[in-house]
């Protein structure tokens, strides 16, 4: 058997190490044409200075932007292009999305999970964003950044852990003061990602509000599409105002969505969405709540899960110094039972993607397969 390191393949791969070196410039591929032609740099002030374009109450981002802890500014990336780049890269918050429930526990593969409703909540954002002139790369922050306080399991963490919190476990609140805090994100970008859930008070920037409504509009549509791929609905049954209005496809159901609120927003100065097609809208989330959100399997697996959660929030506020739970900076031994053990265990498990929260179940609480939400594999745990 030829050596894997010696295929034709491997050799091209390895050849392409250092690029292709052109008098003092080193490019991709061995054919570029890559020439730019005579340009003058945009640094990050005169992008700023740029941002007249933007409607008049956007948000302007300037030098480093509102931090808690003072930085230099980038010398081309805006404040909130920052922000938005370390959501995605510094962080490990927004990869552990792929890991967490939407909607369907341990789903296909091709539904959705908290991850992909980020990415399809930042794409439904930086439309309505563009088409208003608001500031896209704070918008864009806000969207990705909106969920990464979601623990494993979805909406049922929140139920799970809100006795162990002194005001009620919020993912938005959470995301925003705990997960994300060490990525020192400006306080527009905190701000948006605290208030987007509509129960919440409103965001101070219009980008925020933006990321309200896409958070709503990406996961009626996308919801009900997972929904029917289980065979748990189907298109027939959607109320005949949301077809007739919105149809019956998710793509077409985002574009009239999308359009009202670009087309609304601007004709009354404000963003939000026309009431006619708002009324819509609740009618279809209405109908997610009552065929799939609320279904009795829904519920039943939802208790299955706020059991396992609370069960292990209450193994590790009993051993708060395990090792896992810790931090460098934690010197001092935190007392077993106390509220600083407590904050510590809601912290760890709310962090647990779905898989990592079943197989802490099984060892160190002992459950077993019959006792797990169903459908978990475990093939893959």
């Amino acid at each position: 058997m030829q050596d894997p390191k010696d295929t034709d393949r491997a050799k091209t791969w390895r050849s392409t190490m250092l690029g292709t070196v052109k008098d003092q410039l080193v490019q991709a591929h061995r054919n570029s044409n890559a020439e730019i032609g005579k340009i003058s740099v945009l640094s990050r002030d005169v992008r700023e200075s740029l941002q007249e374009s933007l409607a008049p109450h956007a948000q302007r981002g300037d030098g480093a932007g509102h931090r808690k802890i003072p930085e230099t500014a980038d010398p081309y990336r805006t404040c909130f292009e920052v922000d938005r780049d370390r959501i995605l890269h510094k962080g490990t918050a927004f990869r552990r999305l792929a890991g967490k429930t939407q909607v369907f526990i341990f789903p296909e593969d091709h539904m959705r999970t908290r991850l992909t409703h980020a990415l399809e909540v930042e794409q439904v954002a930086r439309a309505i964003a563009t088409a208003l002139r608001l500031n896209v790369a704070l918008t864009e922050a806000i969207a990705l950044g909106h969920d990464c306080g979601h623990g494993p399991f979805g909406h049922a963490s929140e139920d799970a852990l809100t006795p162990y919190t002194d005001f009620g476990f919020d993912h938005a609140c959470f995301g925003a003061d705990v997960v994300l805090n060490e990525l020192n994100l400006t306080s527009e970008t905190l701000d948006g990602i605290r208030s987007h859930s509509w129960s919440l008070p409103a965001p101070s920037t219009l980008e925020g509000e933006v990321v309200s409504w896409a958070d709503r509009v990406a996961y009626v549509c996308h919801d009900f599409e997972d929904a029917c791929r289980a065979g748990i609905v189907t298109t027939q049954m959607l109320p005949e105002a949301v077809k007739g209005r919105l149809g019956t496809e998710k793509g077409s159901q985002l574009g009239v969505l999308i359009t009202d609120i670009i087309e609304t927003s601007s004709r009354l100065r404000s963003v939000g969405m026309s009431t006619e097609m708002a009324e819509v809208l609740a009618s279809f989330r209405q109908f997610n709540y009552d065929y799939i959100y609320m279904r009795p399997a829904s519920i039943a697996q939802s208790q299955i899960v706020v059991e396992m959660l609370r069960s292990l929030v209450e193994f590790f506020i009993d051993r708060p110094n395990l090792d896992m739970l810790t931090t460098p900076k934690d010197i001092e031994p935190v007392r077993a039972g106390s509220v600083e053990a407590r904050d510590r265990a809601v912290a760890y498990v709310a962090g647990m993607t779905d898989r990592f929260a079943v197989r802490s179940a099984m060892k160190y609480l002992g459950w077993s397969e019959t006792k797990l939400p169903k459908g978990v594999d475990l093939g893959t745990l």
